[in-house]
């Protein structure tokens, strides 16, 4: 079983942690996979861009100039289009219901497949934890530059979990914690480092990260969603 180098914050070897293989040898349609990156773009839109036509703007009714003897073209009115504060011709409009599905198992499929890729291109890290005592963004720098990580860089930690049970099933439900609050806010000024959730990630944040970093309970967690 292949295994993973672990470093704690200050960038020494601590150990070594075995990978699942299904991690690593996670295959996907690529064209799915670009469906599933496309829609995740596509549904990140606001779909609230509007502009107004001529019979919404509020302008003068007034002639802009006499119909004859100027040479000039007739012109009815200063909202039509070629003027200045005119309406718009097919300007954009707020669009309803422009949200497109994403099948469940694709995600999971499209996902897998994308953190595989980091894994066989050897952009996978793992730390211990992310326990820091205060907000230190010096300390994550020098961790970056120890391992020599340039570029785009996310960070993964595991999320807090409470068993709930509901008529005889029991549940685990995510609840909100403030464990990784220190290190989040010690990446905060750091333009190229992003924090996540193993839970929340998506294909995209995968996709545009140059390396991942995780801890090595949020792996498990990735383990048991993914593997």
């Amino acid at each position: 079983m292949p295994t993973l180098k672990k470093y704690n914050l200050i960038g020494e070897e601590i150990g070594q942690v075995e990978i699942d293989q299904v991690l690593i040898d996670a295959q996907a349609n690529t064209q799915m996979v670009k469906d599933y990156i496309v829609a995740l773009r596509a549904n990140a839109r606001q779909w609230s861009a509007s502009t107004k036509t001529r019979s919404e703007v509020k302008h003068s009714t007034k002639k802009p100039h006499p119909q004859k003897g100027q040479g000039r073209a007739r012109q009815g009115s200063l909202v039509s289009p070629q003027y200045r504060g005119g309406g718009r011709v097919f300007g954009p409009r707020p669009k309803v219901d422009q949200h497109v599905k994403v099948n469940q198992k694709e995600r999971k499929a499209a996902i897998r497949f994308l953190i595989a890729e980091k894994f066989r291109a050897h952009r996978v890290w793992l730390i211990e934890d992310t326990q820091l005592a205060a907000p230190r963004t010096k300390a994550i720098v020098d961790f970056l530059k120890r391992l020599d990580l340039g570029g785009r860089v996310l960070f993964l930690g595991e999320g807090t979990f409470v068993e709930v049970e509901t008529e005889g099933k029991v549940q685990r439900v995510s609840v909100s914690s403030a464990k990784h609050s220190h290190f989040v806010k010690s990446i905060q000024n750091l333009p190229k480092a992003e924090f996540m959730l193993a839970s929340n990630i998506s294909g995209y944040d995968v996709m545009v990260a140059r390396d991942m970093i995780l801890t090595e309970s949020a792996l498990h967690e990735l383990n048991e969603w993914l593997g």
